[in-house]
């Protein structure tokens, strides 16, 4: 080793080492200088007793650290985290080690990984490459818990503060026998709870940098639910604001009505235990190799948040259109056995009949397999919807066809919403004050407002 650019170099072999031993790995220490690791074996020699050492002045002197790893698993490789000093991970024969005080002791690594030689390992972007013998590659996807790990030490609940996220598409499947698991898409959250928590409500809130809520998820919901254990947790949110509407028995042909992804920049979750909660930011960031500019996946944003919103107001529409023909198919068998109730009979059914014409318009009432859409053609939500499947392929800003179908399709629905404002306004209240004559109960006349359905 030489501390002279290479004027003069000297023999740093540390004492102790057998002869013949092999030298398997030589790492710096990135955080200190004149600080070294090296991994060493003798197993050719029948020796099979691990040989780790690290030295701090330039290999003056070498200090053995090796407690804790089995006398029989003999070592091929030692890293030291770069973004966390003292942190060391350790490759033998047989399995992982890790060290959290700079090798004064080590504890068995191994999770799910196989029982198999380890020969190289890397950290890369806060996850830790394993090269295994026989084994192909395994990536342990976040080690930030591991660089917090002094900060959850005693509490009865953590929350760990997320790694910065890539924007990316991409699925995952855990149920996988012959090959590997997708990195899963999304911000991965982890977090603790010491003691069990099965009464009190658990819930982790995302929000925007100002602190607007962009979505909520609870062990008490039972649309946006989070599995909640003693323990260690991990929740992986998709990045997307909450779907569009949707009804019963809805089928769509190819429309989406997942929720826009957000944009890059900060953002914060809080964990919430009962009454007291915790708060950590995180970074979403764009994926590297798009070429898109940060205001087009803005403009995207609006746009799939736009085509979103204009559904579910017609999609919440169509859901008080149903409620109220339920309540006139319970209503008008009683009033034929009443005299003199023809008329108000008769405007039950006008009522009922322009509902279903606007219901039929906004969306294909005929369908109930997946397959129906096939023999009926879709309407203009799912036609809308379809705009959101199109648009959120990749990060990139809606075409101009794109954005002109919006507008057309937006005004189509407009228009059949406008009379369905009419019948609410006018003709129910009219059906109301005759069937109010008759001494019987009125029906629910209110209006979705601007928020919850047509304008």
């Amino acid at each position: 080793m030489s501390k002279d650019g290479g004027q003069n170099w000297r023999n740093v072999t540390p004492k102790g080492i057998p002869e013949w031993t092999m030298i398997n790995c030589i790492e710096p220490d990135p955080h200190r200088d004149g600080g070294c690791y090296l991994a060493a074996t003798s197993y050719k020699n029948g020796d099979f007793r691990p040989y780790l050492y690290r030295t701090v002045d330039y290999g003056m002197t070498w200090t053995k650290i090796t407690d804790g790893i089995d006398k029989e698993h003999f070592t091929r490789v030692v890293r030291c985290d770069p973004h966390h000093p003292g942190l060391l991970y350790a490759g033998t024969e047989e399995g992982m080690y890790i060290s959290l005080n700079d090798g004064k002791n080590w504890s068995p690594f191994q999770l799910n990984l196989p029982i198999v030689p380890i020969t190289d390992l890397l950290i890369k972007d806060e996850n830790l490459v394993v090269a295994t013998q026989g084994r192909s590659l395994y990536i342990l996807d976040d080690l930030t818990p591991l660089y917090q790990m002094n900060k959850a030490v005693n509490q009865t609940s953590y929350l760990f503060a997320p790694k910065p996220t890539y924007r990316m598409r991409g699925s995952q499947r855990k149920d996988l026998k012959t090959a590997g698991t997708n990195h899963p898409a999304g911000a991965m959250t982890y977090f603790f709870i010491k003691e069990k928590m099965d009464t009190v409500e658990v819930s982790l809130t995302y929000a925007d940098a100002m602190g607007n809520v962009i979505r909520t998820f609870s062990s008490k919901s039972k649309q946006d639910t989070l599995a909640v254990k003693y323990g260690s947790n991990l929740f992986t949110w998709n990045l997307q604001y909450p779907d569009a509407e949707k009804f019963d028995g809805m089928i769509f042909w190819a429309g989406s009505l997942s929720g826009p992804t957000v944009v890059p920049g900060i953002y914060q979750v809080t964990l919430k235990i009962g009454e007291s909660s915790q708060t950590q930011q995180f970074e979403v960031r764009q994926d590297p190799r798009s070429e898109s500019t940060p205001e087009d996946l803005v403009v995207q944003f609006d746009f799939i948040k736009e085509v979103n919103d204009k559904v579910t107001e017609a999609h919440r529409a169509i859901k008080q259109v149903r409620e109220i023909k339920k309540q006139l198919d319970q209503i008008t068998p009683a009033l034929k056995s009443v005299e003199g109730t023809q008329e108000i009979i008769k405007m039950a059914d006008e009522i009922k009949q322009g509902m279903s014409e606007v219901e039929e318009k906004l969306y294909q009432t005929k369908n109930r397999s997946n397959q129906d859409p096939l023999n009926y053609p879709i309407r203009l939500t799912n036609k809308l919807a379809y705009l959101n499947t199109i648009s959120r392929a990749g990060d990139y800003a809606p075409t101009k066809q794109a954005v002109a179908v919006k507008v057309e399709l937006s005004s189509k629905i407009d228009h059949e919403l406008g009379l369905l404002k009419r019948i609410f306004e006018e003709d129910l209240p009219k059906f109301n004050a005759a069937y109010r004559a008759l001494d019987m109960d009125i029906l629910e006349t209110k209006f979705p407002n601007t928020s919850d359905g047509p304008k």
